[in-house]
C-alpha cells in the first residue's frame, strides 16, 4: 500500500523511509517508529493501517536498510545499543515529523519498543510534534526527563514485560505526575511487544485491538 521514499534531515542529510497515506489530502500524520528488530513488514504494516485509518504514516528506517530476524535477539541488541539514539531522534526522526508537517499538518509520534523509547526522547526535542503514543519502551531518565515533555501522552505497557518492567512504568508514571505532564497510561495482562502480530509467541490480539482503538482515538482528539 505504502511506499519507499527518501526525505531530508534537518542537517541537511537523507533518509529514508516508508510511507502510506491516508485517502484524504490534508490528512494528519503520524511517525511511526520501529522495534528492535528495524523496518520490518509489520511496521509498515502499521503504517498501512494508521493510513486506512485517515493519517499520512511515515516510518523512519533508523537502521538504514538492515532488518534484524526475529529470533537473533543478540543481533537487535547490537543493533539497538550501537544506534545513536540522539541523532537519531533530533535528526531522522524530526526529519519525518517535519515531511509530514510540511502542508500545515498536525503529527504526532508512535513506537514500539525501542521506538517507545524513541516517542518519549522526540516528547521532549522534536517541536513539530502534537501528541505521543508509547508502546512498551521508556529510555533512561537523562536522556529524556519527564519534565521536559512538551506534548500529551498515551502510553501502553505489558504486566509481564521483563524489559520495560511494571517497577520502570510505576516510575515513569509517578515522575510524570510529579512534572505535572498530561499521560494516559494503560496496562495490559500480556507481554512485552503483544501488538507485533508476526511474533506468535508474544502477539496478543484482543490487548493489541483495545491498544490500537485507544491510540487512533487519542491521535484523532490530538490532531485532528
Amino acid at each position: 500500500m505504502g511506499t519507499a521514499i527518501t526525505f531530508k534531515r534537518p542537517d541537511g542529510k537523507d533518509a529514508s523511509g516508508y510511507l502510506a497515506n491516508a485517502a484524504r489530502g490534508n490528512a494528519p500524520g503520524v511517525v511511526v517508529i520501529q522495534e528492535w528488530w528495524g523496518l520490518s513488514d509489520q511496521i509498515k504494516g502499521l503504517c498501512d493501517r494508521f493510513a486506512l485509518a485517515g493519517f499520512d504514516a511515515l516510518a523512519p528506517d533508523l537502521y538504514k536498510g538492515k532488518v534484524v530476524p526475529y529470533h537473533d535477539t543478540d543481533s537487535a541488541n547490537n543493533e539497538m545499543n550501537s544506534l545513536d539514539f540522539m541523532d537519531a531522534t533530533t535528526q531522522t526522526v524530526r526529519g519525518a515529523a517535519q515531511y509530514l508537517s510540511r502542508n500545515g499538518a498536525k503529527v504526532g509520534l508512535t513506537g514500539f519498543c525501542l521506538g517507545g523509547a524513541v516517542t518519549i526522547i522526540g516528547a521532549t526535542k522534536i517541536p513539530e510534534l502534537a501528541a505521543g503514543v508509547v508502546f512498551y519502551g521508556i529510555p533512561p531518565e537523562q536522556a529524556a526527563k519527564p519534565a521536559d515533555i512538551k506534548i500529551p501522552l498515551q502510553a501502553h505497557f505489558a504486566n509481564k514485560d521483563d524489559w520495560c518492567t511494571p517497577q520502570l512504568v510505576d516510575a515513569f508514571e509517578k515522575s510524570m505526575k510529579a512534572a505535572g505532564k498530561s499521560l494516559e497510561l494503560f496496562r495490559y495482562d500480556a507481554e512485552h511487544a503483544f501488538v507485533n502480530e508476526q511474533r506468535q509467541a508474544v502477539h496478543d490480539r484482543e490487548a493489541a485491538e483495545l491498544a490500537w482503538g485507544r491510540a487512533t482515538e487519542f491521535f484523532r482528539k490530538h490532531l485532528g
